[in-house]
């Protein structure tokens, strides 16, 4: 009985990974040893860096509020507190959009927090 090679499924196995290796350079983009190595590093890279992004968007607009909490003559922590205590229900990526584009509001809010 003859050997049977697979080979059908094996092209398309190796165009899957080749196909997403495009783009790298050299053999990690040609030979399919090196290109599976390349994506399956990248897969990984993706897989952490989608819960790193949340982790640094959300340090960026705390550094936002606390600059504009600065300005205002507060900080960080008191604002916070403030506006959680006065009922305001905006999160920091609301506040860090204000801070950064509507001053005039932000101040106001930062009032609000004092106040009380």
């Amino acid at each position: 009985m003859p050997r049977s090679r697979n080979t059908v499924a094996g092209h398309k196995r190796h165009k899957k990974v080749l196909k997403r290796a495009r783009g790298n350079y050299g053999a990690r983009s040609r030979l399919y040893k090196t290109a599976v190595e390349t994506v399956n590093k990248g897969l990984k890279y993706a897989y952490r860096d989608r819960r790193n992004k949340k982790r640094e968007f959300r340090s960026l607009w705390i550094t936002r509020i606390s600059a504009a909490a600065k300005i205002c003559g507060t900080n960080y922590s008191t604002l916070m507190f403030g506006l959680k205590q006065s009922g305001v229900n905006l999160n920091r990526k609301m506040l860090a959009d204000i801070a950064a584009r509507d001053m005039a509001t932000f101040k106001n809010l930062a009032e609000m927090a004092t106040v009380k």
